[in-house]
Protein backbone atom coordinates (compact mmCIF):
# COMPACT_ATOMS: atom_id res chain seq x y z
CA UNK A 1 0.00 0.00 0.00
CA UNK A 2 1.35 3.12 -0.78
CA UNK A 3 1.59 6.02 1.17
CA UNK A 4 -1.12 7.98 -0.29
CA UNK A 5 -3.93 5.35 -0.01
CA UNK A 6 -2.36 4.80 3.67
CA UNK A 7 -3.34 8.55 4.53
CA UNK A 8 -6.60 8.33 2.09
CA UNK A 9 -7.37 5.39 4.08
CA UNK A 10 -6.50 7.43 7.81
CA UNK A 11 -8.43 9.90 7.19
CA UNK A 12 -11.54 8.27 5.84
CA UNK A 13 -11.30 6.48 8.88
CA UNK A 14 -11.13 9.67 11.09
CA UNK A 15 -13.97 11.01 8.74
CA UNK A 16 -16.22 7.76 10.00
CA UNK A 17 -15.59 8.15 13.31
CA UNK A 18 -16.32 11.41 13.58
CA UNK A 19 -19.74 10.90 12.16
CA UNK A 20 -20.32 7.84 14.61
CA UNK A 21 -18.94 10.65 17.55
CA UNK A 22 -21.74 13.10 15.87
CA UNK A 23 -24.68 10.59 16.74
CA UNK A 24 -23.51 9.48 20.04
CA UNK A 25 -22.79 13.29 21.12
CA UNK A 26 -26.46 14.03 19.44
CA UNK A 27 -27.96 11.12 21.43
CA UNK A 28 -26.62 12.04 24.68
CA UNK A 29 -27.56 15.90 24.48
CA UNK A 30 -31.49 14.95 24.10
CA UNK A 31 -31.21 12.54 26.61
CA UNK A 32 -30.14 15.08 28.99
CA UNK A 33 -32.45 17.97 27.56
CA UNK A 34 -35.64 15.53 28.21
CA UNK A 35 -34.36 14.72 31.90
CA UNK A 36 -33.78 18.29 32.19
CA UNK A 37 -37.32 18.63 31.37
CA UNK A 38 -38.82 16.17 33.99
CA UNK A 39 -37.16 17.78 36.68
CA UNK A 40 -38.54 20.73 35.75
CA UNK A 41 -42.01 19.30 35.75
CA UNK A 42 -41.32 17.34 38.77
CA UNK A 43 -40.88 20.62 40.40
CA UNK A 44 -43.83 22.22 39.48
CA UNK A 45 -45.39 19.46 40.97
CA UNK A 46 -48.34 19.89 43.63
CA UNK A 47 -47.15 18.88 47.05
CA UNK A 48 -49.44 16.41 47.10
CA UNK A 49 -48.67 14.70 43.79
CA UNK A 50 -44.97 14.56 44.29
CA UNK A 51 -45.50 13.31 47.90
CA UNK A 52 -47.18 9.87 45.70
CA UNK A 53 -44.65 10.23 43.48
CA UNK A 54 -42.09 9.76 45.96
CA UNK A 55 -43.64 7.01 48.16
CA UNK A 56 -43.94 4.96 44.83
CA UNK A 57 -40.11 5.27 44.31
CA UNK A 58 -39.83 4.32 47.83
CA UNK A 59 -42.39 1.29 47.71
CA UNK A 60 -40.81 0.50 44.20
CA UNK A 61 -36.86 0.39 46.13
CA UNK A 62 -37.87 -1.47 49.31
CA UNK A 63 -39.29 -4.17 46.59
CA UNK A 64 -35.84 -4.27 44.74
CA UNK A 65 -34.27 -4.69 48.34
CA UNK A 66 -36.14 -7.51 49.38
CA UNK A 67 -35.99 -9.16 45.90
CA UNK A 68 -31.90 -8.74 46.38
CA UNK A 69 -32.05 -10.28 50.14
CA UNK A 70 -34.32 -13.14 48.64
CA UNK A 71 -31.68 -13.89 46.29
CA UNK A 72 -28.83 -13.50 48.93
CA UNK A 73 -30.77 -16.16 50.91
CA UNK A 74 -31.42 -18.71 48.42
CA UNK A 75 -27.57 -18.33 47.82
CA UNK A 76 -26.64 -18.92 51.32
CA UNK A 77 -29.17 -22.53 51.71
CA UNK A 78 -27.32 -23.47 48.27
CA UNK A 79 -23.78 -22.78 49.96
CA UNK A 80 -24.71 -24.43 53.00
CA UNK A 81 -26.29 -27.62 50.90
CA UNK A 82 -22.98 -28.19 49.22
CA UNK A 83 -21.00 -28.85 52.13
Amino acid sequence: MGLKAFFKKAFGDMKESAKQQHEVDKANFNAVKAESKATWEEAKMSPSARQAMMQEEREKQIAEANARTAAAQARIDAAKNRK
